[in-house]
């Protein structure tokens, strides 16, 4: 898209909600994203010391290492697939993960190569490259090539949504403006936007606003209380956002095991990927995205 005071959707309000319910009549869609994700030893750590950077670089390969498959015992045991944002040198550097995904039947959409090279750090005529390698990538070591896409800190260029689009996929998470999905326009062709957070996230709540585990928890059961309060009147979507090295932890896994707890503990909740998501909300709605 061409520079623009405003994104390349209608602006919608809360008064302006779309009403339909997700499968089996449910209310509230719980979107868990695991953001698995690779720095190299010899790259910079985005907002780290220096290279090489062990305080930081080992903290986050304890995430790979351990953190990761720690998380994966307890969203198994409470039957939720997570929908991954997967740096794809994750493919090269660890495939046991990758591995372990498909065993699990886990969604893997893609997340930039690295999470040290976001989108709008490459040259502007490799950005389409670097896309279609992230995809061709992951698709080459899982056996299915991605339909969703979250960029490397949540970041664009005004021709990424262009180049998502050529790479035929389905759906964005960049925009965390919405509670609802809703239909992003590229010229004649269409993204779904699906609502991630920037809140319900443990790498801001931990790393930026200081929160405990206590705090963290509780701010996930308030926002899905007020998410199920107004999932009454139209659906909703409740996006919580993981990292293996911070949620991992064994000091702090235990914010999983509440939330699921609480959430599941409600009816009308339903566990989905982001695919499942998208392709009801497409199947609800017109063109316009109305139902």
């Amino acid at each position: 898209m061409e520079p623009q005071r405003y994104g390349p959707f209608p602006y919608r309000t809360a008064r302006d909600l779309l009403h339909f319910r997700w499968p089996g009549e449910a209310r509230l869609a719980l979107w868990v994203i695991p953001n698995i994700e690779f720095f190299p030893l010899d790259e910079p750590v985005p907002g780290g010391r220096g290279v090489p950077d062990l305080n930081a670089w080992s903290k986050r390969d304890y995430g790979n290492r351990i953190g990761v498959f720690r998380m994966m015992d307890v969203m198994a045991d409470y039957g939720i697939r997570g929908t991954v944002a997967l740096n794809s040198d994750i493919c090269i550097a660890h495939p046991q993960i990758v591995s372990e995904c498909g065993r699990l039947d886990w969604e893997l959409m893609g997340h930039c190569e690295s999470n040290s090279r976001a989108l709008n750090t490459v040259p502007a005529d490799e950005e389409a490259a670097v896309i279609d390698n992230v995809l061709t990538t992951i698709a080459r070591t899982s056996g299915s090539r991605p339909r969703g896409w979250l960029g490397a800190g949540l970041q664009e260029t005004w021709r990424t949504l262009e180049h998502l689009a050529d790479a035929g996929l389905d759906y964005v998470a960049d925009w965390p403006n919405d509670d609802q999905p809703y239909m992003i326009y590229v010229g004649d062709r269409r993204l779904v936007s699906l609502p991630y957070s920037l809140e319900i996230n443990d790498r801001p709540a931990f790393e930026r606003m200081y929160r405990s585990t206590d705090e963290f928890g509780q701010m996930i059961r308030d926002q899905f209380d007020v998410l199920y309060r107004e999932s009454d009147k139209a659906a909703k979507v409740m996006a919580i956002a993981l990292h293996p090295f911070l949620t991992g932890m064994p000091h702090r896994i235990k914010v999983l095991e509440n939330a699921f707890d609480y959430i599941l503990g409600h009816k009308g909740v339903w566990p989905a990927t982001g695919s499942e998501i998208v392709d009801h909300f497409v199947s609800v709605t017109t063109d316009k995205g109305v139902p």
